[in-house]
């Protein structure tokens, strides 16, 4: 069997580490393919080192752009990789535009295509992300979901013919990579952070950077917390900050964007995690570490129904409100697995291919 990945911004590089490992253990052929959409060393190579991912195959370098002209380029540059490498199935991660471009290369060849965090919905079609995720189920052959609740999202859609709740490979990554960074980060301590002392926030969606209101409210309420802020800034996020001429309070620790071990230690030790990202929602969640998400919503509903993760929207008031009231609950329930969602989803493609025939394509082995 030869398989097609597909990686191309931070949380796909988190997403496949493990599912490389897998099946490059298991002795199936993968060509790995990065299309560039994360390019610089701190945005893309800096993970690739600390996961220990292989040089891909094929790079894409497509770089930064706008939604419609990036996913056409990759998608463009992608075909012809598929049509060279004939793969028998192709997977792809998340909901990036990398993840739409791969989807939609794969249907348009008759490529059998997978679908690793199938099934996440957060019923906003403002976010580009929650088309890419609509888009890329809607056209899948097989869908590997984090948790039940995104398997019955899928079912409620009419999709439940190859549909594995496998758990998540971001689990399996932080436990795969926890120690690690332990021992080969020393962020905590080069930025003279007391473990417990701080909080980490990030920031990243064009609904907040590019909305002048809402940055500034979000910078506001870090300005008024009542301790150190660790702001490891996203390149589109400081460019929006200097744009708008916003400035820090002392508290406020802007640094540049690290990389996954150092990541990891900035997240265990820090006592409240403040985001807009779902990958750190969820690595919040796996540290057990109380996490305020800068949204209106979220696709990863379970942390919230569980306690642990509250949405404060970005109204500064409200965030700080927060900041120093919200306790999650003692207990915390296993929502994303065990550690071994990258085996199952090995275990899946070894017995049942993916064959075409449920989106109405050509049924083929």
């Amino acid at each position: 069997m030869k398989i097609v990945s597909i990686v191309g911004a931070r949380p796909e590089f988190v997403q496949g580490a493990p599912v490389t490992r897998a099946l490059r253990a298991a002795g199936i052929q993968e060509i790995l393919v990065h299309t560039g959409q994360h390019y610089d060393y701190k945005m893309s190579q800096a993970f690739f080192d600390d996961l220990g991912i292989p040089e891909p195959n094929y790079n894409l370098e497509v770089g930064s752009g706008g939604h419609a002209p990036q996913t056409a380029e990759i998608l463009v540059r992608l075909a012809e990789v598929l049509i060279k490498e004939q793969p028998d199935v192709v997977i792809v991660r998340g909901d990036t535009n990398s993840t739409v471009a791969g989807a939609l290369a794969a249907s348009k060849l008759h490529i059998p295509l997978a679908h690793v965090e199938a099934g996440e919905r957060s019923f906003d079609r403002r976010m580009p992300e929650e088309i890419n995720r609509i888009v890329t189920d809607s056209i899948s052959d097989v869908y590997f979901c984090v948790s039940a609740t995104a398997g019955r999202q899928l079912a409620a859609e009419g999709r439940t013919a190859h549909v594995h709740v496998v758990g998540d490979v971001m689990y399996d990554a932080v436990l795969h990579n926890r120690e690690l960074a332990l021992s080969q980060s020393r962020i905590v301590s080069d930025l003279g952070l007391t473990p417990g002392g701080y909080a980490l926030a990030t920031v990243h969606r064009a609904a907040t950077t590019d909305d002048p209101e809402r940055l500034g409210a979000v910078v506001a309420a870090f300005n008024a917390a009542p301790e150190t802020v660790v702001f490891p800034a996203h390149p589109r996020t400081r460019a929006a900050i200097e744009r708008q001429g916003l400035a820090f309070a002392a508290n406020v620790r802007l640094i540049d964007p690290v990389g996954y071990f150092d990541m990891l230690q900035l997240e265990e030790n820090a006592r409240l995690i403040a985001t807009d990202s779902g990958g750190v929602q969820r690595e919040a969640y796996f540290l057990k570490r109380p996490c305020l998400t800068l949204r209106d919503e979220t696709e990863w509903t379970e942390t919230v129904s569980a306690g642990w993760n509250q949405l404060v929207g970005v109204e500064a008031a409200r965030i700080r409100a927060a900041w120093s009231t919200f306790t999650p609950p003692a207990e915390q329930p296993p929502i994303f697995g065990d550690g071994h969602a990258a085996d199952r989803i090995v275990a899946v493609l070894q017995q049942t291919p993916p064959v075409f025939g449920q989106t109405g394509r050509p049924t083929s082995s």
